[in-house]
């Protein structure tokens, strides 16, 4: 299979996953159901439950039973997404080609929109954790991972350095700090999350997270590239957000060039990373690829 169809083949399963996770019951409070799913259903590449499914697949043959856990991964980014985009936040108006929560809904039907992706990925995460056949250690391990990438020394604190601690990022390596917990952490979890649930030993997660980080931080240079030489309709979000804002960005230190030229650097040494695996890991090579290399 080649890698286009093997990634739109995952899509599909996440996908199809994701449409049978939230239900619109009608009952007082149906407006969050609603504004869940449209959030949750809006499209995206799934990249993230991807990169889940591409690393436990070296390790186990099994997808439908990690598909929940790939799907977890997905509402968390989405609930992350939703209070981004607040005006407490980046206030940003659309996502994924469209209005984005806040702005169809009201603040607080995002913010609890937001609340409630979170807590239905751990709703869905346990009682697959409690249905997986082949070792409930490996998957509570792996929920355990997804938790401790997307709370307080992972992705929300990212987002505290990135709201309340820009003044003190004065060099390059301060910016790849926030990023590495912003972006990336979500990321690594996405990779090393797959890889526990599959049954990796250290020295394989350990070349698994190297390559995640790696591509985390060359993933967030290019969006970083993409928010001066993209646009809305290409993207589907707002570009120029960063400079509006006054963000400090890796543009802020590097030229587009070199940011560029470093996104394939560190692509290239990802790729390094997985040599131990062979042929097993040759899709999540090219989703490196991909991730680094998307329409300028």
């Amino acid at each position: 299979m080649d890698f286009k169809n093997w990634m739109d083949e995952k899509s599909r399963k996440v996908e199809q996953y994701l449409k049978g996770i939230v239900d619109e019951k009608d009952n007082p409070q149906k407006l969050i159901y609603e504004a869940m799913n449209y959030s949750l259903l809006s499209g995206g590449k799934r990249l993230r439950p991807i990169l889940f499914l591409g690393s436990y697949e070296i390790f186990s043959d099994d997808e439908e039973a990690a598909v929940p856990f790939a799907c977890a991964i997905e509402m968390i980014h989405t609930y992350s997404l939703i209070h981004d985009d607040l005006p407490a936040m980046d206030n940003d108006d659309y996502r994924r080609g469209r209005l984005s929560s806040h702005k169809k809904f009201g603040e607080a039907a995002a913010i609890l929109a937001g609340d409630g992706l979170l807590n239905k990925a751990f709703e869905t995460g346990l009682k697959a954790a409690l249905n997986f056949k082949s070792d409930t250690g490996n998957a509570l391990k792996s929920l355990s991972e997804i938790a401790n990438s997307s709370g307080a020394d992972g992705m929300v604190g990212g987002q505290v350095v990135d709201m309340f601690g820009m003044e003190k990022i004065s060099c390059i390596e301060d910016l790849r700090y926030m990023y590495s917990l912003k972006t990336g952490a979500i990321i690594k979890s996405s990779v090393q999350a797959g890889a526990l649930l599959g049954g990796a030993d250290e020295i394989q997660l350990k070349s698994l997270g190297d390559y995640a980080e790696k591509i985390g931080l060359a993933f967030q240079i290019e969006d970083d590239i993409l928010d001066v030489t993209g646009n809305l309709e290409k993207l589907g979000k707002s570009i120029g957000s960063d400079a509006a804002n006054n963000k400090i960005t890796y543009l802020t230190f590097v030229s587009l060039e070199e940011a560029q030229r470093q996104v394939d650097q560190l692509t290239e040494k990802a790729a390094g990373n997985l040599r131990i695996f062979g042929d097993k890991a040759a899709y999540l090579i090219e989703l490196a690829k991909y991730l680094t290399n998307r329409d300028h």
